[in-house]
């Protein structure tokens, strides 16, 4: 049972906050990450182990733009099956209500953050982030990208 168990097949575990201020949603330009840098995507993060994905929102919310979001202010909006290197799994959900200035708090993994229409989301968005955008905006709760049809 215990090989059967270590064999198993598992799935990357994100979220990513939708945080909206005057009807414009947070955009954060990834920097010396290795991956995606110098494009936009959203505050966001992997779930750890025994966290749920509401608490990683919230911790990762904190660590990277240094404000404070409770859980109750969350409303899931969106899910993306991804698969690309890797398969993964990420939860967009979005957020009105917030304690701080929104800052970068993680300036050695972001640049720049901008607050963007969701209608004019700039060319260099992540693809998978912008579709999951358009989506949540248009209240459709699951996509899958980079599947091959």
């Amino acid at each position: 049972m215990s090989s059967q168990l270590s064999s198993r097949f598992t799935m990357l575990v994100a979220t990513h906050l939708l945080l909206v201020k005057d009807k414009q949603i947070l955009l954060a330009r990834r920097f010396q990450t290795g991956y995606e840098d110098g494009n936009y995507s959203l505050p966001a993060g992997h779930v750890e182990k025994d966290e749920s994905v509401q608490a990683a929102m919230v911790r990762e919310t904190n660590e990277e733009i240094g404000i404070t979001v409770k859980a109750k202010h969350l409303t899931l909006a969106h899910v993306v099956h991804r698969q690309s290197d890797r398969s993964s799994i990420d939860f967009f959900f979005w957020c009105k209500q917030w304690q701080g200035e929104v800052h970068i708090a993680e300036p050695d993994k972001c640049d720049h953050l901008l607050w963007s229409d969701v209608d004019d989301l700039p060319e260099n968005t992540i693809p998978y982030v912008r579709q999951a955008i358009t989506a949540a905006v248009a209240k459709q709760k699951y996509s899958e990208f980079g599947f091959s049809t």
